[in-house]
């Protein structure tokens, strides 16, 4: 270990927070990140502490072992994991021998294999505090949150996510892409990462064949431009209905693809407009969801040049076998069966197109990640595409990455018919709005109602989706998607609007000192410490989602968080509270609560609201 130093670098413009110089100084422990999240310095000091007690264990070592306690205790370490010579009695009576309370850490007690740690109640509070407002307060705007952090600081990540069928309506499948791919993509970007958010749509094969033959059918022009993706996807059913009772339908299908596989103009033109107008109705349905695309591809812009470079390569590397006219890559070895990569017409298929496609993206991009945010039904087929990749020597390829998530089950309408993303909007919105109007006091002092109650709706839909861990299939439930109570969407936006309304409410405390002029040694009560405790953990949120790609980890955050602000109200309170400095401090604990809070609920691509 190094000389031991204080952890008091020099807050640059990327980070305005600084310990403060009076504290124990701490060794600086690699990996950890004291300016953007205190609670590492605080376990710091506690690792501190057992390794001084326990040599040779260096302050690294110990660190490792230092874990968020159960209810009731801050931090906790397992003694046995250090793998130590002697009995856990023995070595907890050193530590607690040792032991002398600072400013960091206040007490430690051995409870059979563990050592529970409290920290210092004052430091704790003044240190969490201090950093929230730091980090959501900094300039030049574009500073990223509290809670996120820089370790993904001159890289870039392509997310490619969502991916609906032009001509098919866009429904829940697609809908649980966009959502995680989009906690994915702003996680990444919080995180210092540059990101792409891209959509590769399903615009290529042999259905818009299908679709050309039914739409000199039954297609009208007038229903085009009204809303192209509906009308397609009508003439799409029509036409399957036809092409099950008349095998030529299918025949002409596959002829027109082949023309337009070969480049015909004529055949491509109705193509190129179908595709242009789904693209503009799609950008109008993300923006409902908060969701931004930098870059729609899609099946039909994988060059022909890259797919015939990449089975050029395959040949010549000796990856490719024959099977009745198909050519097929063998990759029983790692029991990821065969993977045909062209099929016996000469026509492409699904995997060529990925394979050309992730080429001509590295080319473009230079990526150092790659995330595809597709269901587990396509694990085979993203293992297969990963392993040819590899198999062909790219080093790229390391660099890939399939997200997955389970099935939503038993999503219709309220009527029973299948859900379409509009009529989910649609529809959780409107239940909300009768909900709101039966509040007429709050009701009128709402600006845009019905925005707000599609606003909640849309929360609702996402936090369901979200608050499972994203393998799981989940049931969807209109009943508990809608409710205030208990763990839902609606309920994390009420804790929001709720929090927010203390401003509000207590004009005459604002404007607030400065942070360094607030006296939070007023903080006393529990409720007012485990809120601020819940604070200090975010960044470690963060961090964990960033590594497991799992956004029911920060829903649970933001779930907890509203239970702690809630059971806090009654005794921290703010109105009423005769001590003006004491209130002053209450309310900037509040408003550092609602900031991380907002913070969260952003991650998770929700608009937290002020009012409703």
């Amino acid at each position: 270990m190094s000389t031991i130093r204080t952890p008091t670098p020099t807050a640059g413009p990327s980070s305005p927070f600084v310990i403060s110089p009076n504290l124990p100084p701490l060794p600086q422990v690699p990996g950890t990140d004291p300016e953007r999240c205190v609670l590492d310095a605080f376990r710091t000091a506690i690792a501190k502490r057992v390794a001084d007690a326990l040599p040779p264990l260096t302050v690294e070592q110990a660190y490792t072992g230092v874990d968020y306690g159960k209810k009731g205790v801050d931090f906790t370490v397992a003694l046995p994991r250090f793998r130590l010579p002697g009995k856990v009695d023995e070595l907890a009576k050193k530590v607690l021998n040792q032991f002398q309370p600072d400013e960091w850490i206040e007490s430690v007690v051995h409870d059979k294999a563990f050592l529970h740690f409290t920290l210092n109640t004052t430091t704790l509070i003044r240190q969490v505090l201090d950093q929230v407002h730091a980090l959501t307060h900094a300039t030049p705007s574009g500073q990223p949150e509290y809670g996120t952090n820089t370790s993904g600081e001159g890289k870039r990540v392509i997310v490619e996510y969502s991916s609906p069928n032009i001509a098919k309506q866009f429904h829940v499948g697609h809908l649980r892409s966009t959502i995680i791919g989009a906690f994915i993509a702003n996680l990444y970007k919080a995180c210092g990462w540059e990101v792409i958010n891209m959509n590769y749509l399903g615009d290529w094969g042999t259905q818009f064949g299908l679709i050309a033959v039914g739409f000199n059918k039954y297609g009208s022009r007038e229903a085009l431009e009204k809303n192209a993706i509906k009308h397609l996807f009508e003439v799409y059913v029509k036409i399957n209905k036809d092409a099950e009772a008349d095998p030529e339908v299918k025949s002409q299908a596959a002829a027109f693809f082949k023309r337009m596989e070969e480049g015909d103009e004529e055949a491509l033109a109705d193509w190129r407009v179908w595709r242009e107008l789904s693209v503009r109705k799609y950008e109008e349905e993300y923006a409902r969801l908060n969701v931004h695309f930098e870059v729609y591809t899609g099946e039909s812009q994988v060059g022909k040049e890259s797919q015939d470079m990449a089975l050029k390569r395959l040949e010549e590397m000796g990856l490719i076998d024959e099977s009745q006219g198909a050519k097929l890559v063998n990759l029983e070895q790692w029991k990821l069966g065969k993977a045909v990569v062209r099929k016996k017409d000469g026509t492409s298929i699904y995997l060529t197109r990925d394979i050309g496609g992730a080429i001509e993206r590295y080319e473009k991009y230079k990526f150092d990640k790659m995330i595809y945010v597709v269901s587990s039904q396509q694990d085979l087929h993203l293992a297969q595409f990963f392993k040819v990749l590899k198999l062909m020597d790219f080093p790229w390829a390391e660099r890939l990455e399939h997200v997955n998530y389970g099935l939503v089950q038993g999503m219709s309408t309220r009527k029973g018919t299948v859900v379409f993303l509009d009529e989910i909007i649609r529809e959780a919105g409107s239940v909300m709005h009768e909900q709101m109007r039966k509040n007429e006091e709050k009701y009128k002092n709402i600006e845009e109602p019905e925005a707000t109650a599609q606003e909640i709706g849309i929360t609702g839909v996402k936090i369901q989706d979200m608050a499972a861990k994203r393998i799981n299939n989940y049931t969807f439930n209109w009943e508990r998607m809608l409710s205030f109570e208990g763990d839902t969407g609606p309920y994390l936006q009420y804790a929001h609007v709720r929090i927010s309304s203390i401003s509000r409410k207590n004009p005459e405390l604002l404007p607030l000192p400065a942070p360094a002029k607030i006296d939070t040694t007023l903080l006393t009560e529990p409720a007012a410490r485990e809120i601020v405790l819940l604070l200090g953990s975010y960044p470690d949120v963060v961090k964990t989602a960033l590594r497991t790609h799992e956004p029911s980890g920060v829903v649970t955050f933001a779930y907890r968080l509203a239970h702690a602000i809630s059971s806090a109200w009654e005794t921290v309170i703010v109105k009423g509270e005769s001590d003006v400095e004491k209130a002053r401090a209450r309310m900037w604990m509040y408003l550092c609560a609602r900031d991380v809070l907002g913070a969260a609920m952003r991650l998770l691509s929700l608009k937290p609201l002020e009012r409703m």
